[in-house]
């Protein structure tokens, strides 16, 4: 199975990517995000692949990111939910963005993507909220936060928190730290939320 594919951009529509492999062309389906992210045609691109088999088909479909990518599979694994319509989900919400709205419950911003409906809205946060909050609880803190206690359960804690209140990854994690200069000394779950809370 493919990992990635680098060669030159062939072709590329909203919905499809042909990408040169030293004289063999691969016929990718991308997501619309990477539409307007791809480098022009003519140049080297790479592609991180997800193949999809089935009895009378085998398609490839390709991100500019691993992290796409992942997200495209573990969506995917969720049931009455296919490679379309997790291409559609993955090609208007970046990953963060999706992340949280899947977290947070947000059915209203899922229900607006195109061939998303209400029921698969929350069939899709049903099935994937606890995956992605218990990903985020064992991911490991980003290197910015490793200087002030890295393998601090209560920072992994509040982190997971904030997220869940609906901030993405970025903002938690700049809450965060900028909420621990505040202590000298280890603080309370509740007050580093709270201190965290009052500095965004």
């Amino acid at each position: 199975m493919f990992e990635y594919i680098k060669g030159t951009l062939i072709e590329i529509t909203p919905q499809k990517a042909v990408v040169d492999v030293q004289g063999v062309g691969y016929l990718l389906y991308i997501p619309l995000s990477s539409f307007s992210k791809s480098p022009p045609v003519g140049e080297e691109v790479l592609f991180y692949i997800s193949s999809v088999i089935r009895e009378d088909s085998h398609r490839n479909f390709a991100f500019l990111t691993r992290e796409e990518r992942d997200l495209f599979e573990k969506i995917g694994d969720v049931s009455g939910i296919g490679p379309k319509t997790a291409l559609a989900l993955i090609g208007h919400l970046d990953s963060i963005d999706l992340e949280t709205a899947i977290t947070t419950a947000n059915v209203t911003l899922l229900s607006k993507i195109p061939g998303i409906g209400k029921k698969t809205a929350e069939r899709l946060i049903v099935e994937m909220r606890d995956k992605i909050l218990k990903g985020l609880k064992q991911a490991p803190l980003p290197s910015t936060l490793k200087t002030v206690k890295s393998e601090d359960r209560i920072v992994n804690d509040a982190l997971s928190a904030l997220i869940h209140l609906g901030y993405n990854s970025l903002q938690a994690q700049q809450a965060i730290k900028k909420a621990l200069t505040h202590f000298k000394e280890e603080p309370p779950l509740g007050e580093l939320i709270k201190t965290a809370l009052s500095g965004i």
